[in-house]
């Protein structure tokens, strides 16, 4: 094992570490520590793709708001009418579905099934397999963290333009801010791919190890093992590009978008997001009143983080909620931040933008140890790199 990787395993400290601080102009400052994979003793920058895990949700948010601008899509309506299959809470039928419930994770759907679909899969029986709702809260009055609800808002935006999800965010998000990004491997370049960073638990790889080539399958192999994406059809497995986690992007990617929204919906090559559709995606939809929702497991350990999650909005996480019990605020200064924080195959991220001081930060550490909070519900990790120490 290369020296790095015996003194990070030795130390507790991640394998690797990249953050990117940024304000409306550019960036301020980066920094980048460590190895993207190991046995290549190959050392990360700021440009190598990593799987972010849940930031990925903010970013298919804002694809969204761009259908909802151009009149493609309606954040109330009953998105069953685009799935082409009812779409019911078992316990409360007559209670329609909508986007604004599925990205702000009030829709009554829970991850009591599993949501990384194999290619053939559909989407359609997952749902109706009572494990995927909450038996006790009808959808809107209860928020509950689930990765589920994302393959269904996929299935919507392919319903709505014919486009494999993948391609769809490559059109809507990608291409418009000039960021080299996919999800899962299908639509980026092999070079791309071939720079992956690894992800690592405890020194073994847990995601990514491609050895330096594209993966063998882009996406999650169907169940007889093969990997042809000429099966797919719009809407019918919005699971196979992992909208939930399998964004992949470079840490200068994230501060992009990070920019973006400072700018209020301004990209670096004209404007992304119209004004009501920014106010829109910076409008908290639920905050913790003490009763009315779950605010935090831990993704690695399943273990309870109570006050990780305080404010959400559609796909947005709002910090800093002054609210007795919040513990939402790894930069510990106060301040209200948006933005999302990622965890998961032993990598933590986040990217949160500051609106009043306009400045923000990205980023991501593989094989983050499994520590005990300090001052908020977020690793020590998370903690220095949001602070930037």
């Amino acid at each position: 094992m290369p020296i790095v990787a015996l003194l990070a395993a030795a130390t507790a400290q991640p394998v690797a570490e990249v953050r990117v601080a940024f304000d409306r102009q550019g960036e301020t400052a980066v920094v980048t520590r460590g190895l993207a994979d190991i046995a290549a003793n190959r050392p990360v920058t700021a440009d190598d793709p990593v799987r972010v895990a849940s930031i990925s949700k903010l970013v298919t948010a804002i694809a969204v708001l761009r259908l909802v601008d151009a009149k493609r899509l309606d954040l109330d309506a009953d998105v069953s009418d685009l799935l082409g299959w009812r779409l019911r809470h078992p316990r409360f039928p007559d209670v329609p579905i909508t986007l604004r419930m599925l990205l702000s994770h009030r829709a009554g759907i829970v991850d009591g099934v599993d949501y990384v679909l194999p290619l053939d899969a559909e989407l359609a029986p997952v749902l109706a397999d009572p494990k995927a709702w909450d038996a006790a809260h009808a959808p809107g009055t209860w928020f509950a963290y689930a990765n589920l609800n994302f393959p269904i808002v996929a299935s919507v935006i392919e319903r709505a333009t014919g486009e494999r999800f993948d391609r769809a965010m490559q059109r809507l998000v990608f291409a418009p801010l000039g960021i080299e990004a996919c999800y899962n491997w299908a639509s980026c370049a092999p070079g791309v791919s071939a720079r992956a960073v690894v992800q690592y638990r405890a020194g073994k790889p847990t995601k990514d190890d491609h050895h330096g080539r594209p993966p063998a399958c882009p996406v999650e192999p169907a169940r007889d093992g093969s990997c042809d994406l000429s099966r797919w059809r719009a809407g019918v497995n919005g699971a196979m590009f992992s909208p939930q986690g399998g964004l992949r992007i470079s840490a200068r990617g994230l501060a992009a978008i990070g920019r973006m929204l400072l700018r209020r919906g301004q990209g670096d090559r004209g404007r992304l997001l119209s004004p009501r559709a920014f106010a829109l995606l910076t409008t908290p939809q639920w905050t913790w009143d003490g009763t009315n929702g779950d605010t935090g497991s831990d993704a690695t350990t399943g273990a309870k983080q109570a006050g990780f999650m305080c404010r959400y909005g559609l796909a947005v996480t709002f910090l800093a909620t002054p609210v007795r019990g919040c513990r939402d605020d790894p930069f510990g200064d106060g301040r209200m931040r948006i933005g999302h924080a990622g965890d998961a195959y032993g990598l933590r991220s986040g990217l949160w933008v500051d609106l009043r001081r306009g400045t923000g930060v990205a980023y991501f550490a593989t094989d983050v140890p499994v520590a005990a909070a300090t001052g908020s519900a977020f690793t020590p990790t998370e903690e220095r790199l949001a602070r930037g120490r």
